[in-house]
């Protein structure tokens, strides 16, 4: 991307204290952003700061902090962001978690489909009115092809609350609900000059995962010197988040910086509108 193409620009990235939210940070900054980086802890956080302005000495920077897996967190973290920032140009759902066990929040809800999802359709849905009111400002969905593994029967249960957990279909559960989202979301930002689209980062070397403590973790392992850097797991996540020549489309699912099929599951609008009925409803928003 070309330096400085994001001047005067807002971005605002949650989980990017490390990995591919860490390295978007970087790259966006690069062109000259003004990025908000939201993590859950301050040194972990005041660290990524000083690593991003290590290769940018000129990096544009702030950091917030929230936990995720709380809806009241959400709110807090929405609150702090508006009272420093009058506009809002890129928010980048980015963080994401996967658990071997099941565990649930302190709001009740499954710890995986709280932080995927509900933490980020409540952020977005707050932050809302100020993307509308920035322009052709963007919303971006962090999702995985692991959506393609599970059916739209975890709509039926989505706090993963019947029979033998699994992380790995919970996390994937929680991926559909992102693209499902955003598709949702685009509907209803018809008429404005907002968009929202979802991707797929790759495969990626990170340390997502490494809080889990069974197989996952193993095959994470096994799997590392075969996958994506963070730097290039970032690449589509920035293209969508600053490329001129996606300004204005809306509504899609993005692999390798191109428009790719998401799953039969992942293209169905009454799901989509099930999804978002419930998602309000729980976190508590119209």
């Amino acid at each position: 991307m070309t330096p400085g193409t994001m001047e005067g620009k807002i971005c605002f990235i949650t989980g990017a204290t490390s990995g591919i939210g860490l390295e978007s940070a970087r790259a966006l900054a690069r062109q000259g952003a003004t990025v908000v980086l939201s993590g859950r802890d301050k040194g972990r956080g005041e660290a990524a700061l000083a690593e991003v302005r290590r290769t940018v000495p000129d990096a544009k920077l702030d950091l917030l902090l929230a936990d995720l897996t709380s809806m009241a967190s959400v709110r807090q973290l929405v609150s702090d962001f508006q009272a420093r920032y009058s506009r809002l140009d890129v928010l980048l759902n980015n963080a994401g978690l996967i658990l071997d066990r099941r565990k649930v929040t302190a709001d009740g809800f499954e710890a995986t489909f709280a932080t995927n999802h509900l933490a980020h359709f409540l952020l977005t849905n707050l932050l809302l009115d100020m993307l509308k009111s920035s322009g052709a400002a963007r919303v971006v969905n962090v999702a995985s092809e692991g959506h393609r593994f599970v059916s739209l029967d975890f709509l039926d249960d989505p706090q993963a609350e019947r029979g033998s957990y699994s992380g790995t279909q919970v996390y994937s559960s929680s991926k559909l609900a992102n693209i499902l989202f955003s598709r949702a979301l685009a509907k209803r930002l018809t008429g404005t000059k907002v968009t929202s689209n979802s991707l797929h980062p790759g495969v990626v070397r990170t340390g997502f995962g490494h809080n889990s403590e069974g197989f996952f973790k193993h095959l994470v392992k096994l799997a590392s010197p075969f996958m994506l850097s963070a730097e290039g797991g970032a690449r589509t996540s920035v293209y969508l988040a600053s490329a001129p020549e996606v300004e204005g489309v809306t509504a899609k699912y993005f692999a390798k910086c191109k428009v790719a099929r998401e799953s039969k599951a992942a293209q169905d609008d009454a799901a989509a509108e099930k999804l978002w009925r419930m998602s309000a409803e729980l976190v508590g928003v119209g």
